[in-house]
């Protein structure tokens, strides 16, 4: 039975592209569930992250990275982000202190300061490792007015540094009420969804600038065999005849590198033995594909209450 002053909410962690969300999310459940590469835009939709403690369960949603969009899927990313924002008790905004704030960074706060009505926020000051003591009061000015009204703690996703902190500020924004989910879920995916994020991930590793953001992943096959290893087969989708061709490399040799880094990742999150086959193929300019977007849940849905409770239940 929960103590009476169990916390429940929904938090949603907001950002510009490539500032840490995604380690910060597997860093603060305590598993990787979000794939994380170098490159800007790894997340591409709305994902749960689910901590329950003792004290309550915060439901991190983590979303896509706030961006100036150039084709239909980028656009499709930014309402992603937008609608979690809206739906949120709560925003945990995280920003790379490392480097002064961008119009990206700025772009994202004033979706947070527009929103009605405002929502508590902290600001998370990112990569703190980066970061010496003496130069941190200097670049938490610079980010001091985004919003000015946020609670700002300085924290390292990659190190841990002031994690428990954020975790008590956090819950401290979510307003009493039972628990949304059952205590050991993590995530609203399935092992197929993480299983596509994770070959996308190995694609955005292994291949050069102009090609990983052309790339998605449909999941063909989830087998599970009598041995309790898993087949999975995969189709890698690009946009031109001549990304295929890298994304195959000579003789193969690109797939495979692709397809040994993300069997060793699936096989990480799933516990178990995994037999992977990838295939490319060839979708011309599908992120301008409002058909193709749509089979693969890109597209911008409309609002709605948040799962769990019944619209009564929440306080």
């Amino acid at each position: 039975m929960q103590a009476s002053s169990f916390r429940a909410g929904f938090i949603a962690v907001a950002g510009r592209p490539n500032v840490g969300k995604s380690t910060l999310l597997n860093a603060l459940v305590g598993q990787k569930i979000a794939a994380v590469s170098p490159k800007p835009q790894t997340t591409r939709k709305r994902q749960l992250g689910i901590l329950t403690t003792e004290r309550g369960q915060i439901v991190f949603v983590d979303t896509p990275g706030i961006h100036r969009p150039v084709h239909k899927l980028g656009q499709a990313l930014n309402e992603e982000a937008r609608q979690a924002l809206a739906d949120a008790d709560g925003i945990l905004f995280v920003v790379d202190a490392s480097r002064p704030p961008t119009a990206e960074d700025e772009m994202v706060a004033r979706h947070i300061r527009a929103l009605e009505p405002p929502r508590p926020v902290v600001l998370a000051l990112n990569k703190a490792d980066l970061v010496p003591g003496d130069q941190r009061s200097a670049q938490e000015a610079l980010y001091r007015p985004l919003v000015p009204q946020a609670e700002r703690l300085w924290i390292s996703a990659l190190t841990g540094e002031n994690l428990p902190s954020l975790l008590n500020r956090l819950f401290a924004l979510l307003p009493e009420g039972p628990p949304f989910y059952d205590s050991d879920q993590v995530t609203d995916l399935y092992e197929r969804d993480i299983a596509a994020d994770l070959i996308r991930e190995a694609a955005l590793l292994h291949l050069r600038d102009e090609v990983p953001h052309s790339i998605a992943v449909r999941i063909d096959e989830y087998k599970e065999r009598e041995s309790g290893a898993a087949y999975i087969a995969a189709t890698l989708f690009v946009e031109r005849d001549s990304q295929k061709g890298i994304v195959i490399g000579r003789r193969g040799a690109m797939l495979k590198q692709i397809g040994t880094t993300a069997r060793k990742a699936i096989e990480a999150m799933s516990g178990r033995r995994v037999y992977l086959d990838l295939r490319v193929k060839v979708r011309k300019n599908w992120r301008n594909d409002e058909a193709f977007l749509r089979q693969f849940g890109f597209t911008p849905r409309p609002r709605k209450r948040k799962a769990g409770r019944k619209s009564s239940d929440k306080p």
